[in-house]
């Protein structure tokens, strides 16, 4: 039986293929970073979504939590999933969690509004339990399409769940947080999740670190 990260990694595998292949055969979907304005296209790619009812995630949300933020930000957070309150409101990162990352975001001397916020899956996984397999498969697609139509100059992944589909790697944030990895030639920087830095206030001081390298790496990328 495969495990979660080997069936993301042949996931993210699958769909970089295949971006390769339409992309030659001339598919626009594919690229419409490239064709249209990015906020243009990240409303394809909304539209595309629908009312999604791919997965059983759709059986007990409220609301799709899609994106939010600046289709042109230099720099993009995604997080692993919605909770309650985002679940209610539609957007991520707005409960308690979502306050402590806006906090962050302003030390950075930057508003939400200059930055995009996403997570791996879009629908709340029920008592916030961790996304499944099969969750992660079908959402992870539209965030690809995401970065794409985005192209941030530097991604911030928020705890386990996103590092390791991004990474295609079975290692916690604990051990890969600190220095940058690389997606699909964009700077990556994991670190921890802002709910967990609620339960442990001392790790506050390890993402600030991080936050000052992803600061510099905005710079030098300038």
């Amino acid at each position: 039986m495969k495990s979660m990260q080997d069936e993301i990694s042949s996931l993210i595998q699958d769909v970089k293929s295949n971006i390769n292949m339409e992309g030659a055969r001339g598919v626009r979907y594919l690229s419409v970073g490239r064709s249209r304005t990015s906020s243009k296209a990240l409303q394809a790619i909304r539209e595309e979504m629908g009312e999604c009812s791919r997965c059983k995630l759709c059986e007990e949300r409220t609301h799709i939590v899609f994106g939010v933020g600046n289709p042109k930000a230099e720099l993009l957070f995604i997080g692993e999933g919605p909770g309650r309150d985002e679940d209610l409101q539609g957007e991520p990162f707005v409960g308690r969690a979502g306050q402590l990352l806006t906090k962050i975001i302003q030390a950075m001397q930057m508003q939400r509004s200059d930055v995009y916020i996403a997570n791996i899956v879009k629908c709340r996984p029920p008592n916030n339990r961790y996304p499944e397999p099969d969750e992660v498969s079908t959402c992870l697609p539209f965030l690809i399409r995401q970065i794409e139509a985005i192209r941030p100059k530097v991604i911030v992944s928020l705890g386990n769940l996103a590092a390791q589909s991004l990474l295609q790697t079975n290692q916690g944030v604990s051990a890969l947080r600190g220095h940058f990895r690389e997606y699909c030639g964009i700077p990556l920087m994991p670190t921890f999740h802002p709910a967990y830095l609620l339960r442990n206030p001392p790790k506050k001081r390890e993402v600030w670190e991080d936050m000052k390298k992803v600061m510099k790496k905005l710079k030098t990328e300038s």
